[in-house]
């Protein structure tokens, strides 16, 4: 990411060609900065939250506690995503978000959405695109949840990282850090830790995957997705009907 400019006009970018006046719009999101440290909330579920955030540096995620005090992870965030969307609807936040590195956000309110949604509505209905890919990749690892192996899980978080990390990375080739601990995998892919690792070691058997520390690489990713029942939703988006840009 750049030091100036817009991480969301980045993201934005990569799906249409943006004008100069949706750049500006956007980098208005990205104003005000605020550093947060590895392992604090920026939303906490059931708690009041008025603002939504655009990640400029370092990596987040989101999850919700079960009654038995475990944590299901929903959603990792990159820089260029927006965190906090889903809480403008409602008086409490659904969903905690919390640092998984040290990180930089650029919190905005309801009202500068609002005016954003009023002026560019080629602007609102990116939004609308982004919101729903993310919706269905998640309803694909919700399937995912109650329908594949420990294995297919595992493998398809490892895809989903690395294409994640290609959004605004393009150097981003088969070898990419996995800036997880085995247990956030596994609170992820609802596997124990144990299992975790057991799945790893498998795709390493098998010549999916190498690992050298925190350092993956995909030795044969179209293997891995066949075997993960994977499918990329960032790819293969139609979008002819937007409007035309103000």
């Amino acid at each position: 990411m750049t030091a100036s400019g817009s991480c969301f006009a980045e993201v934005l970018g990569n799906l249409v060609a943006l004008t100069p006046g949706e750049r500006t719009a956007l980098e208005r999101l990205e104003e005000h900065r605020r550093d947060i440290r590895r392992g604090a909330f920026v939303q906490r579920e059931n708690e009041p939250s008025a603002e939504m955030f655009v990640l400029r540096k370092g990596l987040m995620m989101s999850y919700a506690l079960m009654s038995d005090g475990s944590r299901q992870i929903l959603r990792f965030f990159f820089p260029g995503d927006v965190l906090g969307v889903s809480a403008m609807i409602y008086d409490t936040a659904p969903e905690s978000i919390c640092a998984l590195s040290d990180c930089v956000v650029c919190p905005f309110e309801r009202a500068a959405l609002s005016a954003l949604v009023a002026s560019h509505p080629r602007l609102a209905a990116l939004l609308l695109v982004v919101n729903q890919v993310e919706r269905v990749a998640l309803t694909d690892r919700l399937a995912m949840l109650g329908r594949t192996s420990a294995k297919a899980r595992v493998g398809a978080l490892l895809l989903e990282w690395r294409n994640r990390m290609r959004t605004t990375d393009s150097s981003i080739g088969d070898s990419f850090t996995l800036a997880l601990t085995q247990e956030e995998i596994g609170d992820a892919t609802g596997l124990t830790s144990v299992h975790v690792n057991r799945m790893l070691r498998q795709l390493e058997r098998e010549g999916l995957i190498a690992r050298e520390g925190s350092r993956v690489t995909l030795r044969d990713a179209a293997a891995l997705a066949d075997a993960s029942d994977y499918v990329d939703r960032y790819q293969g988006l139609r979008l002819d009907w937007l409007p035309d840009p103000n």
